[in-house]
């Protein structure tokens, strides 16, 4: 019995003294962190000043958010804009005790010590006070090698003590809400409640409060968006804990847990989401802009983390009809052109193929790394998993980086912007089909040959210099210097047939664009496309006049914008300003200084008159008698040759839309003008966001604007015949395959003798 006892003593004092010795050394270890040995620890001034990386907004020009450019997705909110039922949802999960610990909860921290520590059990979790985890989110864990989780846990201790004494409980709570990461690389829950809801943490529902509190405790685990059935399940985890602590009633417990999960998922990366081409620009601009800006350190603002805020002129309601319009149209486009090439189509010949690998960075990559052509094309033949871009679907296969290539050279694409001619303020922007697999921006990057929407500039010269508008041309074909000799697009035309400026632009004739521009003359031409704001390079050739030069859709959007602004070409731009995180302005949009008219109102307004016959009788008439469209419309289409590029210029009194549809590859066009023609290719997608629009009554200053009725001077010069047919003498002696070699020779000199013979058989008026 003595024996016993004297063990048992023993025992105790082995026990006590493990626990001293345990104790000694946690005061120790508690010592050398205090005093910085394992790291600094943030002092007052440091907490007080706790800035995070801030993701950068991107508003529309109605303050909605149309994307973020950030390291880690962050938006901060006040304690004002959390709802209550957000707080208790924290609270009953996360910390019950919250408003009675200062930082630490000593229930928590044993059974932290017991079962983290002595027990190594890293599952057990659940030790963590608000503040903690706060002190966690805001300065992260280091790596101590084997005592990390001990070293780790007494930092956050100590600086969770700090915050306690700087900060309310409320501030507390709005710090922890504001760096707390949720699911999908998210950071606070603005940025959260905007991702998951669409939504601003201010409008969160109880359920919605629940599903995100209820992520916290494996983000990725329960996530709603890859995993809505295990989210559903710990949200009613949350509900229950609200519920069992008085937060809310037994009958809100079972009308919340009966509410299906719904998500409002939006993208707010590059690659997905609303105007990704446009946001992708932006970006670009905005980082060099802020280069030049500094802020109040001297320094210049970061656009991942200072939380600006960029104001753009995107009406993000335009823009989404925008992209709606491509995704209806392009499909079926699509279809149709790969069934027209047959079983033999461009992109699957030897001799295309070989020429775009060759200008793929891949192949550049080895080739300048001393590769031979055999090693290179082996490397890129090798086939392996992997997605691939189709129409209503992505295509996961086997398949190599050659096949792949083959794949996307048979995509059409797409270029859109629309803007307003009277600022130029760029209302919606589609760069491409689809920016996750398509990354070149067919807005701003690309630069096509224009086709015939270049020959409204070429009228716009001969109306500035005096040619009548009601004067007529023929149809003839002629051929110019070096053999040079234009035809139109069908031969169905009366040889013997002129016809006046208006019905010779409205039906895009070809051999009277040439004409025309011979009668003004080519430096005239140029000269009157640089006034219209075209800076491209202008090839000087009268081939000019059927649009050979290589112009940007921006540019082009430009240069028509006149007809509906006094004359005056707009240049686009597309922020508004930008604001610091604190609302502060740091960069104001400037309206460039006044410019000259790049022609008289006389000349647009029978320019614009020419371009609503195009839509009214001429090439863009299917806006009528298609798609039904009662709108004021004035435009131009446009095809180049072999049916490469299609294009549409769409007017109205307050937007000017441009539109490009074509394949990337140059070698690679339509099978027929029929399907390659501007009309059929690219009017279609302006044709449907018009038809849109008309339904939406926030579009009526757009949709209901009327053109100004011409003056009664424009009225009489245009008051003619649209044709008239040459007289005998004409069709007896006219030689249709005359020869021109003074490229300066005007149509009334060539004509000599017919046309003093034609006087003579005209009527006096």
């Amino acid at each position: 019995m003595l024996k016993r006892i004297k063990l048992s003593s023993r025992f105790k004092k082995w026990v006590l003294l493990i626990l001293l010795g345990m104790s000694l050394f946690m005061s120790l270890l508690f010592l050398s962190v205090y005093a910085g040995l394992w790291g600094k620890l943030p002092d007052s001034k440091d907490l007080k000043e706790l800035q995070q990386s801030q993701a950068t907004e991107i508003l529309s020009d109605d303050g909605t958010l149309i994307g973020k450019y950030y390291i880690f997705d962050r938006q901060p909110v006040v304690y004002k804009e959390l709802p209550q039922h957000l707080i208790n949802a924290l609270v009953a999960t996360e910390d019950v005790r919250f408003y009675d610990h200062s930082g630490i909860d000593q229930r928590s921290l044993l059974r932290v010590f017991f079962k983290s520590i002595l027990l190594q059990d890293d599952s057990s979790g659940g030790g963590s006070t608000i503040t903690l985890q706060l002190a966690k989110n805001l300065f992260g864990r280091q790596d101590f090698g084997a005592v990390s989780i001990v070293i780790n846990k007494i930092r956050e201790a100590i600086i969770a003590k700090r915050l306690e004494r700087l900060y309310s409980k409320e501030e507390i709570l709005t710090l922890y809400l504001n760096t707390v990461p949720f699911s999908d690389n998210t950071y606070g829950v603005e940025s959260a409640a905007r991702k998951f809801f669409s939504t601003t943490t201010s409008e969160l529902s109880l359920v919605e409060a629940a599903t995100l509190v209820g992520s916290l405790k494996a983000s990725n685990y329960y996530n709603p968006r890859v995993y809505p059935d295990r989210s559903e399940q710990r949200r009613n985890v949350v509900l229950h804990q609200m519920q069992k602590y008085d937060f809310i009633s037994p009958k809100e417990l079972e009308e919340a847990k009966k509410e299906p999960l719904r998500l409002e998922y939006k993208f707010f990366n590059l690659s997905q989401g609303v105007a990704p081409y446009f946001r992708e620009m932006l970006r670009q601009d905005v980082k060099k802009l802020l280069d030049t800006i500094q802020n109040e350190q001297g320094k210049p603002y970061n656009l991942y983390h200072d939380g600006l805020k960029i104001h753009t002129t995107i009406d993000h309601n335009m823009q989404l009809l925008a992209e709606e319009a491509m995704r209806e149209h392009m499909p079926d486009l699509q279809a149709q052109f790969e069934r027209s090439h047959g079983k033999n189509p461009p992109w699957m010949k030897k001799e295309i193929l070989d020429e775009a690998i060759k200008r793929t960075k891949p192949y550049r990559s080895l080739a300048a790394a001393g590769w031979s052509e055999e090693q290179i094309l082996d490397s890129l033949n090798k086939k392996k998993e992997m997605e691939l871009f189709g129409w209503g679907k992505k295509t996961l296969t086997n398949a190599s980086y050659m096949d792949s290539l083959q794949h996307y050279l048979k995509y059409l694409n797409v270029g859109m912007i629309n803007l307003d001619p009277k600022s130029g303020a760029v209302k919606s922007y589609v760069g491409g089909i689809n920016y996750e697999y398509f990354k070149y921006d067919h807005v701003t990057q690309s630069k096509r040959q224009v086709g015939s929407t270049f020959k409204p500039v070429v009228y716009t010269a001969a109306v500035e210099a005096g040619i009548d508008p009601c004067k007529y041309y023929s149809i003839r074909e002629v051929t110019y210097g070096k053999g040079w000799t234009p035809s139109n697009a069908t031969d169905t035309e009366d040889p013997f047939m002129n016809y006046s400026m208006t019905y010779a632009l409205s039906r895009s004739i070809n051999t009277i664009a040439v004409k025309v521009l011979y009668d003004v003359g080519l430096g005239n031409v140029i000269t009157q496309a640089r006034k219209m704001g075209i800076t491209s390079n202008l090839p000087e050739y009268p081939s000019i006049a059927l649009g050979t030069p290589e112009i940007g859709v921006d540019e082009l959007a430009g240069a028509y914008s006149g007809y509906v602004n006094q004359g005056i070409p707009a240049k686009p731009y597309y922020i508004s300003r930008i604001e610091d995180n604190t609302g502060k302005l740091i960069y104001e949009n400037q309206p460039p200084p006044a410019r000259q008219p790049a022609y008289s109102n006389t000349t647009r307004q029978i320019l614009l008159e020419m371009l609503q016959t195009t839509v009214n009788q001429g090439t863009a008439s299917r806006l009528r008698y298609k798609y039904n469209l009662k709108n004021d419309i004035a435009g131009k289409t446009g095809t180049t040759q072999n049916n490469k590029d299609g294009w549409f210029v769409g007017i109205t009194p307050n937007l000017v839309s441009v539109t490009w549809v074509g394949a990337d590859n140059h070698q690679i066009g339509f099978r027929s003008t029929s399907m390659g023609q501007g009309a059929n290719s690219a009017l279609p997608i302006f044709a449907l966001l018009m038809q849109k629009m008309n339904q939406d009554s926030t579009f009526n200053e757009i949709t209901q604007a009327k053109f100004p009725h011409p003056s009664g001077t424009v009225r009489s010069m245009m008051d003619c015949p649209p044709e008239e047919r040459d007289n005998f003498l004409e069709r007896l002696f006219g030689n249709p395959e005359e020869s021109e070699d003074q490229q300066d020779q005007t149509e009334e000199e060539k004509k000599g003798l017919f046309n003093k013979i034609k006087g003579i058989f005209k009527k006096k008026d």
